[in-house]
């Protein structure tokens, strides 16, 4: 007999022969002859009784099927399987409308959820036909019954779901000498170690490409400058044996001379050994501009998941102070400001300035003039981004200035954000280390649900209330993903596990990564707090101190339950300032389709990017950056700081360092700057002028702007989705 039911989401309910009694009553109903009460209930009777204990409805309708067909009443089992099949149809009418939006390269959100990928081309058009199929069959079989609801709901967001059921990792930041010293197999021919600078910047292009088919998150390098140092030294002494050759004299005696920098020198009032030496350092240094303006222009080039999409690609450098380091972070600033093709924007990779007192950031810094570089090329060119290892929680014991090995001490980030230093589980770095995966908290939809509650102690008490209710979820929801991703076989990522992964290349291709993978983060994160803050009192924290004051102690307490989480569940939890794209309007939807439109709250159709102040609000800079600096050192697993200014910043580099001097006055973690930048779809020219309508170029009226997202550049803004593109109309410039 049958006692509970299987459902089409997986759920098992109890079971209800009604429900039997009325799909057979319908198709009767549709005859001439009409309903039969006698042989219904017989039909129904005999299913439940002969049936076993747990059956799946479409088990269950197949049996109606069958004795439907044995029954007098062969024209009600006609009826039946046609409304059977349009039932089937109707359930497939939504993915069949989806598909056929991507077919015909509509523009809308499900075509532009990611601005980095393009959807329009059949390789980017079969990634989007395979993530939207795969995201259902994880939500019917790969998720608990809790944690299903949590997210039907609109309550917790699993960032990279169509990735859950390949066990993929989300980023790991790679420790590029592993591979340049001892080289690397990618599961298809192998690579020797480099010997020269173009064939370590190759080998770097080679080694994010190839992690990033393995994984669904982004790539980085930690210490760009310190990794590619050694190979400056290998080519000059290569181009002193070329003169060898020519000259007929030995200069072995040189290939060891210290430098102090690698500078270009007018050779034609030298002699001897001095104008031969400065000859192999100028054609040095010409190489690794050339290495270095190929590095940058084949990570926007070459492409990674199936051909649909360019690396997500991530460099930190700015604290090697040797002449070999100075000379790649010179003429890699130097190959950015000139631009790639016909002197368009790099997009990737996303470059990170390593800022620190002593090194690289004031005046009397060996890496000062490195630093003032730095800020002349962001000014046109958006990056470099500015990392502060001098913000209190950036900081490592170990590190020490005179150690040639220091970039192991120091904090990298990667992408629009996110952020791996701390860890339970190994040594405390960045190096060979990752998220493994994340999951968002919608914190304005708990606050909406709280609204109705009068008095302000007792709602605030009842949200709070809710968030450890979701937090709870989401933390069970990491742990049951970690539990998945543990399964897999080091042979299914050869690069990863072979040379990036810390640990991994002890693991056998038949083992699991169970062993190394709990070096990597779990991060809870969260979307609208501003909104959230609006909901509770009114007011967010950009306005209103006492705003500011709820919004630090709700971001705390996520700090403090993540603490919790990871003695009782034994991983690396951390919260991060979740970096919303296609998220920054689904929550939104799904709130006011619940609740309707709230004055500050859901009448714009996206949330505010985690802690930040909204787009929309006009300040300072320094109150900007005051208000969101203390939520840096609680968001351990990523967070950024964004300021827009006015004009062309081309010529005004130091406003660039302004914003470089808040972080370092207000103990941010991580900024960049947002400028105005007009961009020629046509022929790729550039500039900063306002309103720019007809390209001075070549006349072509198809004038976009050149605009960050969220961390990250976008070619074109056709690629936004209708939340990032509204958001995006209405940023503010902080002055």
């Amino acid at each position: 007999m049958i006692q509970t039911v299987v459902k089409r989401d997986g759920r098992v309910v109890g079971f209800n022969e009604e429900k039997i009694r009325a799909a057979i009553r319908k198709a009767m109903l549709q005859t001439e002859k009409g309903e039969d009460e006698s042989l219904l209930q017989k039909i129904t009777d005999r299913i439940t009784v002969t049936g076993t204990d747990q059956m799946t409805v479409e088990q269950i309708q197949d049996r109606v099927e069958l004795e439907l067909m044995k029954s007098p009443r062969k024209e009600v089992a006609k009826k039946y399987i046609a409304y059977r099949d349009q039932r089937n149809i109707a359930r497939r009418a939504k993915t069949r409308d989806m598909f056929l939006e991507i077919i015909e390269a509509k523009n809308n959100d499900i075509t532009r959820e990611n601005a980095n990928m393009n959807t329009d081309s059949p390789a980017g058009m079969m990634m989007k036909f395979a993530s939207e199929t795969t995201k259902p069959f994880v939500d019917d079989y790969l998720l608990s019954p809790e944690v299903r609801e949590a997210v039907r709901g609109g309550y917790l967001h699993i960032h990279d779901k169509d990735y859950y059921p390949t066990k993929s990792l989300t980023c790991v930041q790679h420790p590029l000498d592993r591979i340049l010293k001892h080289g690397f197999s990618a599961g298809h021919g192998e690579s020797r170690p480099a010997k020269r600078i173009e064939t370590a910047s190759i080998i770097a292009c080679i080694s994010l490409e190839t992690a990033q088919n393995e994984m669904h998150g982004g790539q980085a390098i930690p210490a760009f400058d310190f990794y590619l140092a050694p190979f400056v030294r290998s080519s000059l002494i290569e181009e002193l044996k070329r003169l060898e050759e020519v000259s007929g004299k030995s200069l072995e005696h040189l290939y060891h001379k210290e430098l102090t920098d690698y500078v270009k020198r007018d050779i034609s009032g030298l002699e001897g050994e001095e104008r031969l030496f400065a000859h192999a350092v100028n054609c040095t240094v010409s190489r690794v501009h050339q290495a270095m303006e190929a590095f940058i222009h084949n990570m926007n080039t070459i492409h990674s998941r199936g051909g649909n999409q360019v690396v997500f690609s991530s460099i930190n450098y700015g604290t090697d102070t040797s002449a070999e380091g100075r000379c790649i972070i010179r003429e890699l600033l130097n190959s950015t400001y000139e631009g790639v093709g016909g002197g368009a924007t790099a997009i990737f990779p996303i470059q990170i300035w390593k800022k620190k007192r002593g090194v690289s950031y004031l005046p009397e810094d060996p890496n000062y003039d490195l630093y003032q570089l730095a800020c002349k090329v962001t000014a046109r060119r958006f990056f470099p981004n500015f990392l502060n290892l001098d913000a209190t929680f950036n900081q490592h014991e170990k590190w020490d200035a005179s150690d040639p090995e220091r970039y192991k001490y120091e904090v990298a980030t990667m992408g629009c954000r996110t952020r791996v230093f701390e860890n339970r589980f190994g040594e405390k770095t960045s190096i060979g280390r990752g998220n493994l995966s994340f999951t968002t908290i919608n914190i304005v939809r708990i606050a909406i649900e709280c609204m109705v509650i009068k008095d302000k102690d007792e709602r605030i008490s009842k949200f709070f209330s809710k968030l450890d209710e979701v937090l709870d979820i989401a933390a069970v929801q990491l742990c049951e993903r970690f539990d998945f991703q543990k399964t897999a076989l080091a042979k299914q990522f050869p690069l990863l596990m072979s040379r990036l992964w810390n640990g991994g290349d002890s693991l056998a291709p038949e083992d699991t990564i169970e062993a190394v993978i709990n070096q990597g983060t779990l991060g809870i994160g969260f979307i609208g707090l501003a909104e959230a803050l609006v909901a509770l009192t009114g007011k967010h924290h950009g306005e209103c101190e006492e705003a500011q004051a709820l919004g630090l102690r709700i971001v705390s307490h996520m700090r403090s339950r993540v603490n919790e989480y990871c003695e009782k569940y034994r991983h690396n939890f951390s919260v991060l300032a979740t970096p919303a794209e296609g998220l920054s309007g689904k929550f939104t939807a799904k709130d006011r389709r619940s609740f309707g439109i709230i004055p500050g709250v859901t009448d714009r159709i996206f949330y505010t990017n985690s802690n930040h102040v909204p787009v929309y609000y006009h300040c300072s800079p320094r109150h900007k950056a005051k208000v969101e600096a203390p939520y840096h050192e609680l968001t351990g697993g990523g967070h950024i700081f964004y300021v827009e200014i006015d004009g062309d910043a081309t010529h005004n580099p130091k406003a660039i360092s302004d914003i470089v001097d808040l972080m370092d006055r207000y103990n941010i973690g991580y900024g960049s700057v947002n400028h105005n930048r007009n961009r020629c779809m046509k022929c790729g020219y550039e500039d900063a002028s306002e309103n720019l309508e007809k390209c001075p170029s070549c006349g072509s009226s198809h004038i976009d702007r050149l605009q960050r997202i969220t961390g990250y550049l976008v070619g074109t803004t056709d690629r936004w989705n209708s939340a990032k593109l509204a958001e995006l109309n209405d940023r503010v410039i902080h002055k």
